[in-house]
């Protein structure tokens, strides 16, 4: 079959611009043919270019003393956390795939995001998800949780990664597109790492691991456009996973890189052949050659078009070093998979295709690739008026008398506080044996074998936060990722990131989108973290509006002692529980607003991110001391769920408290429920006072004894007196009673 002729019509159709396809005719110096539009299609998607991004992208910090692979430079972060070892790690979004095909959408997510990890040389330990979805009334809503969920599980129970952590948010805002955000942490010998390069003229390139077929042909132009009903008819744009073939990708994977036998390696995800291809071989400085007749191929009469940008998964381009190839080919061949050579490096700069010989395909590499010749835009920002007006809150409006035990019971039971067990215990937490903390608490702590030390990891983001103020809520963001961290003992040391937003064309969109990259990048600078690398996900909108802005956050954390391991729940009878940080009436933008009043509205908590930085090293120097027993931070619901979950988080042994704070002159609603940024809540056997207030005035954090651990009931002041037994229901089922109940 002849391919059509390159039109303006068909340009338009493929997502480039009148301008951007005079662009490429003067690099080539002619006219592209088909196949070259379907590669510069992807190639300059918004998915492999972050043409609309990088700009501001570039602003984040992006040093470190310990990163061993800055932003931008391999497929994940990596970062020295001694003795010999390296974290690798990497957060992504599978957003439309997964509002069209939720289960293989998901799937494919988590499948993609583990290969990032092992084309590194780096074992995956541990994967986290940061979800988002709209109400859970609605039967589209639920119908997408349980097929994301399945695939989430079945993904990685099947490929023995344990899913230890990460977040689960319902708002309307996200009902037409939802969000699905994977995350994957590894670990590698620190002199081990493997890059994705080219190197070596003549030097054989290789396809290893599954077949190719048709699947996910324009994933990444499919990722890079707006969600709808025409769009939602685009089921072959959603790759299909085989979670068994990848844990044997990984293992081959593995075996060539420890025998030192490749120059570089790299994932074949968005637009597969040619996204691998191309940045591999422009990072290299060489041009590369393939022809397509030797690619393994599981449908008859593909064409190079189909091909070259197949999203078929489990699949690695390696540039091998030369006299390699037999063992390479002996060793895929042990383990079951594809391994064929089908073409090799070149002095030119050129990344050019064969078919049988013929030429289908010829285009300076550096001509495709983000960092080097793609389109690098400036786009125009507009603050939207409703920011202002959404800011303002009456409290006046709002009666601050109520029956403040059926007021927590409400919050409990909240689709976004409740417990999301019914999520959770569906993955494989503890495979492999190294979870010393697992979902529930306020980070995953994952032990690192043959030593004392631990990794600490977690997903954050209030997009509700970020909608009112993209800025503040991205700050905030960070700051509760690192508070989380320590409260489980360990120090934030990086993060990376999944920056979900609407359509970057819309001045409103990307005015939310750059000011929630300064205010992220303000809070790395601060605290120490810096980012590693993500994933921008633009166009996440339905036909009514687009989703909050939400920038999500995964952080990964260094426990220096397995003895300073913190969970979040009380511990024994007759502890004494502390406040470190200050209550303020932070009823802006709250949980309790929208749950108990329907308001999203309110200024978002103010933050000080030096006395955030001070709270973590105080918690963390009584951690060590061995001074508390538990440390939970507060965040959505305020206080009061903060006290509730750390009397009834650990279901198999609950334990009450009786507390008594001093109100000062703040209103009842914002004492229990009011979201003031900078919170921790401690327990610690009694004794310990004198001690924990000493190292607290040290970093002038305010700390203030605010109670006890015991009994069965939960107390606060004169105002919330219930049982254990009355709220663990409504914390532990309402989720499970939403989700069946229809």
């Amino acid at each position: 079959m002849q391919d059509p002729a390159v039109t303006p019509e068909l340009v338009a159709e493929h997502g480039l611009s009148p301008e951007e396809h005079q662009t490429i005719k003067d690099v080539l110096g002619r006219e592209l043919n088909f196949t070259e539009l379907g590669i510069y299609s992807v190639m300059w998607s918004e998915h492999c270019s972050y043409k609309n991004s990088i700009k501001l992208i570039k602003t984040l910090p992006r040093e470190g003393k310990h990163l061993l692979a800055k932003a931008g430079e391999e497929n994940a972060g990596a970062v020295d956390i001694g003795d010999g070892l390296a974290v690798v790690f990497k957060i992504e979004s599978h957003n439309h795939p997964s509002a069209v095909e939720p289960y293989q959408g998901a799937a494919t997510g988590v499948g993609g995001i583990l290969r990032d990890i092992f084309t590194m040389g780096a074992r995956p330990i541990a994967s986290l998800d940061s979800l988002r979805f709209g109400s859970l009334e609605n039967d589209r809503v639920r119908y997408l949780v349980d097929g994301v969920v399945r695939g989430i599980g079945d993904y990685g129970n099947s490929f023995g990664v344990p899913t230890v952590a990460g977040e689960v948010y319902f708002d309307e805002a996200y009902t037409g597109n939802p969000l699905v955000n994977a995350m994957a942490v590894g670990i590698v010998k620190s002199d081990q790492i493997a890059s994705a390069t080219t190197g070596g003229i003549g030097n054989p390139i290789m396809i290893v691991g599954s077949s190719t077929g048709r699947d996910g042909i324009h994933g990444a132009t499919f990722a890079s456009a707006e969600l709808t009903e025409e769009n939602e008819a685009k089921r072959p744009a959603v790759q299909i996973g085989d979670p068994f073939t990848e844990k044997l990708l990984l293992e081959a994977s593995l075996e060539i890189i420890r025998e030192d036998l490749i120059v570089g390696m790299q994932d074949m995800g968005a637009a597969g052949i040619t996204c691998s291809s191309a940045e591999m071989s422009a990072k290299g400085g060489t041009g590369i050659e393939i022809d397509l007749k030797d690619v393994p191929l599981r449908e008859d009469g593909m064409t190079p078009y189909e091909i070259l940008l197949s999203e078929s998964q489990e699949r690695m381009l390696v540039c091998v070093k030369k006299g390699c190839e037999d063992r390479i080919t002996e060793i895929f061949d042990k383990w079951d998979l594809h391994s064929r050579i089908i073409g090799h490096v070149t002095d030119d700069g050129i990344f050019r295709v064969k078919l049988h010989g013929k030429v289908v395909a010829e285009i300076p590499s550096q001509s495709l690739v983000l960092g080097g010749d793609a389109p690098v835009y400036t786009r125009e920002t507009k603050k939207p008026a409703y920011i202002d007006e959404l800011g303002q809150l009456d409290l006046s409006q709002i009666p601050d008398k109520n029956d403040w035990n059926k007021a927590l019971i409400s919050l409990l039971a909240a689709p976004n506080i409740c417990h999301k067990g019914w999520v959770f215990e569906q993955y494989d937490s503890m495979v492999r044996t190294n979870t010393a903390v697992g979902p529930g608490s306020d980070a995953a702590v994952m032990r690192l074998r043959k030593t004392r030390k631990a990794l600490a990891m977690t997903t954050d983001c209030n997009g509700r936060y970020c909608y009112l103020n993209p800025h503040r809520g991205a700050m905030l963001a960070v700051a509760e990722a690192a508070r989380n961290i320590a409260c489980s003992g360990g120090k934030g040391i990086a993060i990376t990131n999944c920056l979900n937003f609407g359509n970057p064309y819309d001045p409103e969109i990307y005015y939310g989108f750059s000011e929630a990259v300064a205010g992220m990048g303000e809070a790395c600078r601060v605290l120490d973290t810096p980012v590693t690398g993500g994933n921008v996900s633009f166009y996440n909108e339905d036909p009514d509006h687009a989703v909050y802005p939400t920038p999500t956050i995964g952080m990964v954390g260094l426990v220096e002692d397995i003895d300073q391991i913190t969970t979040a729940f009380f511990k024994d009878d007759g502890d004494e529980i502390y406040l470190l940080g200050v209550n303020k009436n932070s009823l802006g933008a709250s949980e309790y607003l929208s749950e108990m009043h329907g308001l999203k509205r309110g200024e978002v908590p103010e933050i000080d991110l030096e006395f955030e930085k001070n709270l973590h090293d105080a918690v963390l120097s009584m951690i060590k001391a061995g001074l508390v027993k538990s440390a939970h931070d507060c965040s959505e619901g305020g206080l009061a769920i903060a006290l509730a979950e750390s009397t009834i988080g650990n279901r198999e042994r609950m334990i009450g408290a009786a507390i008594e704070i001093d109100g000062g002159d703040l209103r009842t609603d914002a004492m229990l429920f009011g979201e003031s940024a900078s919170r921790i809540v401690v327990s610690a056997a009694p004794g310990n006072e004198d001690q924990i207030k000493k190292l607290a005035d040290k970093l002038n954090i305010p700390v203030h004894k605010i109670g006890k651990v015991g009994g069965d009931r939960l107390t606060i002041n004169n105002c919330v007196d219930i049982s254990l037994k009355e709220m663990e229901p409504a914390y532990y089922e309402s989720m499970k009673a939403k989700l069946e109940r229809y």
